[in-house]
């Protein structure tokens, strides 16, 4: 009990570092909108410390089927930190800053062609933004989508050599999917192939659909509401992150999928087994 209080309070205090982080990076935010995040980070934070300290699951998935969580924070974070490093480079120009500004722009430039997520996102910007402004956006969201496809690369690569799911002993379908009904969509083997095709479709699809989303909605608020540093790196963001997320999910579905059918490919050949030894 003990252990699972210590590892639930490392995860809450994980997670307001997260939320925190462009705080912390970027200047000149004003005492509203400090107070506002201030408020998410502890909410989320507190969330976070109920999931992990209780025996019983609720919202949070695979969280008992390790790495899957951990890479998708570590994701998440990185995606948050390096997109707040380059929004700091029109304030604080250090080597530091510089190093990764520079690294986004190559990075930007390259994912910047004809039909690409990133060029989308470009095209979001009103025309009458500045060309630093385009430069930083294009660098930022070059950054974010990079690091999502890493995360998908490892994601894969750890799976396979970990023989993900099983490497953790038998999984439990409800404490890593509480949100997942076994018993609707008929067979379950074809419910989760079902979810993962699903999710990875949505996951390709996602960040080409979001810009114009974006768009539409950047047509409600008030000039400039998306322009502010702190606001671009969320965005940003969660561009590229949910929908890696999703197909990371898919992947994953898909996996407990296969495992499930060999289990009963296994126990099926088990019983012929011994009804010919019976027979016999």
């Amino acid at each position: 009990m003990i252990s699972r209080l210590i590892s639930a309070g490392a995860r809450a205090a994980l997670v307001l570092l997260l939320v925190l982080t462009p705080s912390l990076i970027l200047p000149g935010q004003g005492k509203d909108v400090a107070d506002a995040l201030l408020v998410v980070a502890a909410f989320l934070s507190i969330l976070t410390f109920i999931e992990y300290a209780t025996e019983f699951p609720s919202l949070v998935e695979f969280r008992d089927a390790p790495p899957f969580n951990r890479l998708r924070f570590l994701t998440l974070f990185m995606t948050v930190l390096l997109l707040s490093v380059v929004a700091r480079a029109e304030f604080d120009p250090t080597l530091m800053v510089r190093v990764v500004r520079a690294v986004g722009l190559v990075v930007g430039y390259a994912m910047d062609f004809p039909y690409s997520p990133v060029r989308l996102v470009v095209l979001v910007l009103p025309e009458s933004s500045e060309p630093g402004h385009v430069i930083m956006v294009r660098s930022m969201a070059g950054l974010a989508y990079l690091t999502s496809l890493v995360m998908l690369a490892v994601f894969v690569i750890v799976i396979r050599l970990q023989n993900w799911p099983e490497n953790n002993g038998p999984f439990n379908l409800w404490v890593n999917l509480p949100t997942f009904d076994p018993t609707s969509g008929g067979d379950i083997v074809d419910h989760l192939n079902r979810d993962a095709r699903l999710n990875i479709i949505a996951g390709f699809v996602l960040p080409f659909v979001l810009p114009g989303i974006a768009r539409l909605g950047a047509n409600q608020l008030e000039p400039g509401a998306l322009l502010s540093p702190q606001a671009m790196v969320w965005t940003l963001t969660l561009w590229a992150f949910l929908p890696a997320s999703l197909f990371m999910r898919g992947i994953a579905l898909g996996r407990i999928a296969d495992t499930i059918a060999e289990e009963r490919k296994a126990e099926e050949a088990r019983r012929t087994r011994l009804i010919g030894v019976r027979h016999a």
